[in-house]
């Protein structure tokens, strides 16, 4: 669906033009994984994939939204924000308490939103859903700016208040990458994030390369034991050696322990002290254009997460196999918290169209499974404009 379309259907909804557009895109993280909890780095780039409201300033403190994904309709009032309504509502009423809470003073509206991220498969529809609607009540502010005393709202502040909504309202204790990516993301540029600072920095994305995002479509049934599993794994680890997190931890320090340490401690710290490694290493090798080197970065995460992490999953493994026997693969790796999901797969432009198909084709022989399959550029983040500018 367009722009143009979303236009139509707001008029059809409430009967009169609208006068804005405010959007936020998914994401993908290209290297960094289970690194976000131990203090460490994630790289991270926006999709060509957003959720977009199409809406008008109202004269009252009501908001309401219609969702075209899901034909249905959420009204509720900025002085009285309640957990109610449907779930996809939600996201929208967090983080309108968490702006109000905050100082700022928002003015209601109306709009219809559509997304082309896809739900529950990894690609941040939720952050995607929150920070487009910060954009949407800014659009919907005087000046198009949302402000406090002390200035305007800012895209780092967007996304601290997106997080806040999603850990306090909404009720899923996720990280900041999503919505920092999702806030902060620029067309043909990764984002190099570090959790602990939350100092970020633009990458480029060497040209030449497309990202296949590969949803497996398997349930990821073990994913929260498995996850709060390994995140005391490595809490372990950070008390057996006497730092704050895993990221304080030098690899000559890892080295001179390591036999005194449990087994599976051992792998869990093995693997984020690597992988913090691999995104530098992977932040150098975009910056000097060399996507052989970025894809065997990836490929080696992929590994670790395997078989040092343990959060694989046939599916994935499946995916990143067949794709790495095809022409024109740089790399490939199971991307987010595992047990299902997605993968991504970095291969030459001339080739992606070959390597979605063959493993459009081979993935269900081997798993009984229908991927889908996405092909992404890095996007721009989040933004809001005036209809008619």
């Amino acid at each position: 669906m367009n722009t143009s379309q979303q236009i139509d259907a707001f008029k059809q909804q409430f009967g009169v033009a609208p006068t804005f557009v405010a959007r936020a895109p998914g994401r993908v993280n290209l290297i960094g994984e289970h690194t976000d909890y131990n203090d460490g780095f994630v790289l991270p780039m926006a999709i060509d994939r957003d959720v977009t409201l199409v809406g008008a300033p109202r004269t009252d403190a009501q908001v309401r939204i219609h969702s075209l994904n899901f034909e249905q309709t959420t009204e509720f009032s900025l002085s009285d924000i309640q957990k109610t309504g449907p779930e996809w509502s939600h996201y929208g009423r967090g983080v309108a308490l968490a702006l109000q809470k905050a100082g700022y003073v928002l003015t209601g509206f109306d709009a219809v939103m559509y997304g082309n991220v896809p739900i529950a498969s990894g690609l941040s529809s939720s952050a995607a859903t929150e920070l487009a609607t910060i954009m949407a009540f800014s659009a919907a502010a005087e000046n198009g700016k949302l402000k406090i005393e002390n200035g305007e709202l800012s895209l780092v502040s967007a996304a601290k208040l997106a997080q806040q909504a999603e850990n306090q309202f909404v009720g899923v204790n996720c990280g900041i990458m999503d919505q920092f990516i999702s806030a902060l993301g620029a067309a043909g540029h990764a984002l190099m994030i570090d959790c602990r600072s939350l100092g970020y920095e633009l990458v480029p994305m060497p040209p030449g390369a497309t990202v296949l995002v590969v949803d497996t479509t398997a349930p990821r049934t073990l994913a929260g034991s498995a996850y709060n599993q390994r995140r005391a794994e490595c809490e372990a680890g950070a008390v057996f050696f006497d730092k704050p997190s895993l990221r304080d931890v030098t690899m000559a320090e890892f080295k001179a322990l390591q036999p005194r340490l449990p087994t599976v401690v051992m792998h869990r710290c093995a693997h984020v002290i690597m992988e913090n490694r691999r995104v530098l290493d992977a932040v150098a090798a975009m910056k000097a254009g060399d996507l052989e080197q970025l894809g065997i970065l990836m490929s080696q995460s992929h590994e670790s997460l395997r078989d040092l992490y343990e959060v694989s999953s046939k599916e994935l493994d499946a995916v990143v196999e067949i794709a790495r026997a095809e022409e024109g693969v740089y790399g490939a790796r199971m991307t987010g918290a595992g047990f299902g999901g997605c993968a991504i797969v970095l291969v030459a432009n001339e080739h992606a169209a070959a390597v979605a198909a063959k493993i459009a084709d081979e993935y269900p022989r081997r798993t009984g499974r229908t991927p889908n399959i996405y092909p992404c550029v890095a996007s721009a983040g989040a933004g809001h404009w005036k209809l008619g500018e």
